[in-house]
């Protein structure tokens, strides 16, 4: 799918604004500047992109959203994202699960994520699908030193 897909971009739209309400307090103490530093980190350059998936329900609503992307030698998972109403349903351990699969296709050797402390049920998650904590990585050291990263070896 195209990472410009309407229905993705809606998704990661639904991400930004989650993730602005929970970080918000914690942000609002950075000096001047580091919010575009920040910002910078996180970008997802489309030549990037390896894919960008949708869970969609049968009539087409999408349910939920995920990347893969190249990172230098790594493969991350960047953006998932579950719509409210399908939690819990098994929509984001799918979504992981095919990303996971199309790294091991393509031959990496693992996959890499960064979260955070304001985002527990993505952490169960993540868990759950097999990741294991590990350093934080760039670009995010710098501006997101206490960021929760971790890879699942395939």
């Amino acid at each position: 799918m195209d990472v410009d897909d309407p229905r993705a971009v809606e998704l990661r739209g639904i991400l930004d604004s989650d993730l602005d309400r929970r970080y918000r307090d914690a942000d609002r103490h950075d000096p001047p500047g580091f919010a575009e530093k920040r910002a910078a980190a996180l970008r997802v350059h489309p030549e990037q992109i390896v894919a960008t998936l949708l869970a969609l329900e049968p009539d087409g609503t999408p349910l939920g959203h995920v990347m893969l992307r190249r990172l230098d030698a790594d493969w991350e998972l960047k953006r998932l994202v579950v719509v409210e109403a399908a939690r819990r349903r098994g929509v984001g351990r799918a979504l992981t699960d095919a990303v996971v699969g199309i790294a091991r296709d393509a031959g990496a050797d693992r996959v890499i994520l960064q979260s955070g402390r304001m985002q527990p049920e993505s952490l169960v998650l993540y868990a759950a699908a097999g990741f294991t904590p590990i350093p934080v990585y760039e670009p995010y050291v710098e501006t997101m030193p206490r960021s929760l990263c971790f890879e699942r070896v395939l």
